[in-house]
Parts: structure tokens; C-alpha cells; sequence
């Protein structure tokens, strides 16, 4: 290594260790003051900054004091409900002040507010707000007609509050509110919650079934606000730019809470928009973004903008971010800092790529290996379970093996990253827990990642689980290959996925695309030739104008899968990589039933 090479990393680490330090500083106290949750974090900051601006959007801002205040008459009107501590009220609102203002209000009081998906209607969005059981549901006026599309499927009998409206059939929130005071609570009226206590519900994506709703505790709400204020170094000069779905820990819990706990502002959108990304960012003078891997690509792939580069944007924190997306990303939009991370809201494996290092979603010191105690281990692709040796136990992975991301669950009141709170349903929180992994009587959070290892240390996602499918005897990561498929020009969006073929032992690979203008065919085959193994090369094409995204713009695989190759499954076209002829050919009903009947050989 040369002087110059060997500066780099020295400075490197050296900056990595100053924000490590840093996030522990914030995250130490947390547990000592047990009384002293995210409001009252708040109503410190509103004492310091006043009516600077603290929750910023098209429709409202809300200062310091106005969100106290705003969220102080929330708790009040929780009160006079008679919500008791510990029982549920549903939220069904777009990204918007108000939104936090609710919840920060009604946990105050010992409540639990369960965040209700937006996109979600009829039998989905029942089954969510099921769950839980609310006792009352306060919606957006915006949103009634989805919530009337639930109603017939609901096991509670909640009382329903529109707020941001009128409805003839629902109460009306905003009057409501209204009648209660602003003020700070008085010590007769404020009611003993802890950060032992759940404050909200936060639902699993679905992309793999029905959604789970993840208790997350008030100690998790401050370990997640004050650890990413230390690791993005938030200041009251800061403003983050948030379109993410306030519905989710990133975008309505983690986001927020790091700018508010320092006396920053969060500037929220209601939802993505590339073509006024920019804009929105130097409009509001931005100094940080949010992003998720999926927002990156496509702005990497919009039309230029005079103020992509026109900005002050320091910092972009998020997760997912590709690496054949990072560099290109960071250097176009000229963006100084990227913080990787990964972390799942139920979990207890979390992961910081501090040094901004391309491609990796985080490292953990050696130094910091006790509060992160994180593992891979070496996973059964056809069992669908981490491997076992002949004692019983499960194998830790060597440098570059792909295996199981766990994480230790420790019984420690300090560490309240390294818990796992689990859901509302007991027998799902038990199927996240691995049991004797390398002890008698140890107990192990599953991700459901698989990830690897390189010899320095960074952590790599290599794909979900479910996602990975088995063909010519050969493991294939769908992460992997839709990498190198969105790396071929006239390629837009890619999710790839296994299907079945009648008389072949696992699953064929697919891809659903959306492509250019400049997109070639032949080019395309010729080119997964050189950048693939035989069997990891798509065996069917889908091409159409969209792919179906999840909020927080993650592809949804399943009815895909479902979907499999038939062409009268789909308007999409459909293309089946021949092997006698060499080439992607359309796939019609004709050979389709050749392949079905195995008349045709893959």
C-alpha cells in the first residue's frame, strides 16, 4: 500500500470511529433515563428553538412549539376518550405534519398507535387494522373511500374519526381537537410511560404474504431518532427532504426523529416524484435526503434537471442502494456523503456503512462487536434453514460465503438494539427466532437476508430468502441477476424470479422488465451470455410498461410467480430463451404448450 493510500484509510477510520463515537454519546443515556421518551425529547428542543421550523410541507409547518402544542391536544383528546395505556388507535393518513403530531401525541399517554398502510384496501388493509384491534380509527378525509372498501371485512368495531374534512357517516376530528388545550401537561395530568412501554405498530411491507404488525417499544423510537442523529450528524441547521411513507420505521419514526432530536426540520412530500425531486430540494434548501435503493435508480435514470447539482445537500442516508447504481448515483448528482444502512423494524440486526464504501450496507468494529452481535450463517437453500454440523449447530460463514444474517437477542437493558420485540401474533414473532445456534439455550433473531462477508469486513446483501430459488442444481440470487440485467443499457426496471416448468426439479428464472427505446433483444441475450453462468440466465422475458412496486418501492414478486410464463396470463409480451434456436423468442400459447408438455427440452 502507498503512503497516499495508507493516509486515506488512516483518515478514513479515523472519521468512521469519530461517528461511532458519536451515535453511542446520544444512544447512552437512553437507557439510564427510562422517563424520558421522544416527546419529551421534543418539548426539549421546542424550550431551545422555539418557532423555528421543526415538520415543513406544501399544506402546513408546524414550529417547535406548534407541534408540542399540536400533539399535547392529541394526547388530551386520547384522554377524554378514555384510551387506556396500551390500547390501539389506528392512523390512516398521507405524509404530512399532522401526521406525527398524532402519534407523538396519543403515545404520550401510554396509547399505541398502529400505522396503517395507505396503498392498502379491502381484504389487505381489514386484515391489518385486525390486528390490532383499535378502539378508534382516525382517517384522513382523503382516505375514507379506502377505508370504506375494509369495513365489511372488520372483526372490531372501532370508532372511525375523519380528520382534514367532513363525512356525513364518521365523526369529525378537527373540531374535535380543537376543543382541547395546547399547553404543557401538568404533572397531576401526565401519566407514567416508559420506554419499557410499546408505543406503536409498524407493519412488515407483504411482499411475501399478509403484513405483520411489529410492536416497536418507546425505548426502540429513541435508540432509532438518536443513533442516526449521531451517524448522520444532524444539526438545527440541517433540513432532511423525506417522501418516504410516514406509514414505515424509516420514513415516519427513524427520519424524523434524528432531525427533531437535534433541532433540525423535516421537509415532508407526500410521495416521490422524480421529476420534482430536485426542485422540492433546493426549494426548501436541504442540507440531507432519505432515500430508498429503488428512488436512487430511478432518479439516476430521469431526464437532467438544472438543479440536480444546484444544491446543499451534504448527506443522503438510506438502504438499498445498489452498487451498480452507487457510484454513478453519487458522482451525476454530486453528492458528497452516502450512509448505507440496513436494519429491519422488527429486528436486531443493524448495520452502518460509516466509511461509504460502494456496494456494502455496513461494518461492524471490532470494538462494537459486543453491542452488535451479528452473524452469518451457512444456509440449506432446498431445506429452507440454516445448516446444521453433525452436533447440531449452526456454521458461521469464513470470508465471502453467502449465508443467514442473525442476530444475538440479549436480555439486556442497556442494549435496546439487540432486543427483538416481536408482533401481535406470538406464533410468527416465535418463527423469527433460531434456537441453539452455537449453544445449548442461545437464542438468534432471523433476517431472512442472505448477505456475505469480504475479508475487510463490510457486509454485502446478496438477496431475501424466499427470493432465492434453486435451478440445474445451482443456488440463484434474484438480487444478483436483476444487478447485472439493469446494468444493460435500454433496461428501466428489472425483478427477476423463479417459476416452475412441469418435469424439472426447482424453479426457472424470469425476469418482468421495462425497457427503452435503445433495448435490443439480441444484444441483451448475447450479453447475459458473458455476465452470467448458464443457469443463472433468465429462461423467460416479460416486458411491459410497469412493474408493480410496494410503498417503499419494492418489487412484489408474488403474483408474478403466479403468473409464471403463460401468455394468457398477461398483455405483457413474453419471451422464452430457446435453446435451439439460440435466441429470445415470443412465447405464444403454441409454445407454450410445448413447454408444458415438455416437447421442448430446458
Amino acid at each position: 500500500m502507498t503512503g497516499t493510500l495508507a493516509e486515506k484509510s488512516a483518515n478514513r477510520n479515523a472519521s468512521a470511529a469519530q461517528v461511532w463515537a458519536r451515535a453511542l454519546e446520544l444512544t447512552a443515556p437512553i437507557a439510564r433515563r427510562p422517563q424520558r421518551i421522544l416527546s419529551t425529547v421534543i418539548e426539549e428542543r421546542a424550550a431551545e428553538r422555539g418557532d423555528a421550523p421543526a415538520l415543513v410541507s406544501e399544506r402546513e409547518c408546524l414550529s417547535y412549539e406548534g407541534l408540542v402544542g399540536r400533539a399535547n391536544q392529541y394526547a388530551r383528546w386520547a384522554v377524554a376518550q378514555g384510551i387506556g395505556p396500551g390500547e390501539c388507535v389506528g392512523l390512516l393518513m398521507p405524509n404530512r405534519p399532522e401526521y406525527m403530531a398524532i402519534w407523538l401525541g396519543i403515545t404520550r399517554v401510554g396509547a399505541v398507535v398502529a400505522l396503517l398502510n395507505t396503498n392498502l384496501t379491502g381484504v389487505s388493509l381489514a386484515h391489518c387494522i385486525n390486528l390490532v384491534a383499535p378502539l378508534h380509527l382516525i382517517v384522513d378525509a382523503e382516505l375514507v373511500d379506502s377505508l370504506a372498501t375494509a369495513l365489511p371485512q372488520l372483526g372490531t368495531r372501532a370508532t372511525v374519526w375523519v380528520g382534514g374534512g367532513n363525512h356525513a357517516e364518521f365523526r369529525g376530528l378537527d373540531r374535535e381537537i380543537e376543543q382541547h388545550a395546547r399547553e404543557r401537561f401538568s404533572a397531576a395530568e401526565r401519566r407514567a410511560v416508559t420506554i419499557e412501554d410499546r408505543a406503536l405498530y409498524i407493519y412488515t411491507s407483504g411482499t411475501t404474504g399478509l403484513p405483520k404488525a411489529a410492536a416497536i417499544s418507546h425505548g426502540r423510537i429513541m435508540q432509532w431518532s438518536h443513533w442516526f442523529a449521531g451517524t448522520m450528524g444532524t444539526q438545527p441547521t440541517d433540513r432532511l427532504y423525506n417522501c418516504l411513507p410516514m406509514y414505515h420505521s424509516v420514513g415516519g419514526v427513524q427520519a424524523p426523529g434524528a432531525l427533531l432530536a437535534s433541532g433540525g426540520a423535516v421537509v415532508l412530500h407526500e410521495k416521490f416524484s422524480a421529476c420534482r425531486f430536485w426542485a422540492d430540494i433546493v426549494r426548501w434548501d436541504c442540507t440531507m435526503f432519505q432515500y430508498i435503493g429503488e428512488l436512487c435508480r430511478y432518479l439516476l435514470h430521469s431526464e437532467f434537471s438544472p438543479q440536480e447539482t444546484g444544491h446543499r445537500i451534504r448527506l443522503a442516508c438510506g438502504n438499498g442502494l445498489r452498487p451498480d447504481v452507487w457510484k454513478g448515483f453519487q458522482s451525476r448528482f454530486r453528492i458528497p456523503q452516502i450512509l448505507e444502512f440496513y436494519a429491519a423494524t422488527e429486528g436486531n440486526v443493524s448495520l452502518f456503512n460509516v466509511e461509504g464504501e460502494p456496494g456494502a450496507v455496513g461494518r461492524i468494529p471490532s470494538y462494537l462487536a459486543h453491542r452488535f452481535p451479528a452473524a452469518l450463517v451457512k444456509f440449506d437453500i432446498e431445506k429452507g434453514e440454516p445448516a446444521r454440523s453433525e452436533q447440531g449447530f449452526c456454521i458461521r460463514c469464513g470470508a465471502n460465503e453467502t449465508g443467514e444474517a442473525i442476530g444475538q437477542i440479549l436480555d439486556d437493558s442497556s442494549n435496546i438494539g439487540a432486543r427483538f420485540e416481536g408482533y401481535t401474533n406470538p406464533a410468527a414473532s416465535e418463527k423469527k427466532i433460531l434456537r441453539d445456534v452455537f449453544k445449548t439455550g442461545d437464542a438468534w433473531y432471523r433476517t431472512g437476508d442472505l448477505m456475505r462477508r469480504d475479508g475487510r469486513g463490510f457486509f454485502y446483501f446478496v438477496d431475501r430468502i424466499g427470493d432465492t430459488f434453486r435451478w440445474k442444481g445451482e443456488n440463484v440470487a434474484t438480487s444478483e441477476v436483476a444487478e447485472v440485467i439493469c446494468a444493460f443499457p435500454g433496461v428501466k426496471e428489472a425483478n427477476v424470479y423463479g417459476v416452475v416448468i412441469p418435469g424439472t426439479d426447482g424453479r426457472a428464472g424470469m425476469a418482468a422488465l421495462v425497457t427503452g427505446r435503445e433495448f435490443d433483444l439480441a444484444d441483451f441475450r448475447a450479453y447475459l451470455m458473458k455476465r452470467l453462468p448458464h443457469y443463472a440466465q433468465p429462461l423467460f422475458l416479460r416486458v411491459g410498461k410497469q412493474l408493480e412496486v410496494t410503498g417503499t418501492f419494492k418489487h412484489t414478486k408474488s403474483e408474478l410467480a403466479r403468473q409464471g410464463y403463460d401468455p394468457a396470463a398477461s398483455d405483457d409480451a413474453l419471451y422464452f430463451n430457446h435453446p435451439e434456436r439460440q435466441a429470445f423468442v415470443r412465447l405464444d400459447p403454441g409454445l407454450y404448450e410445448r413447454i408444458q408438455s415438455s416437447e421442448v427440452r430446458v
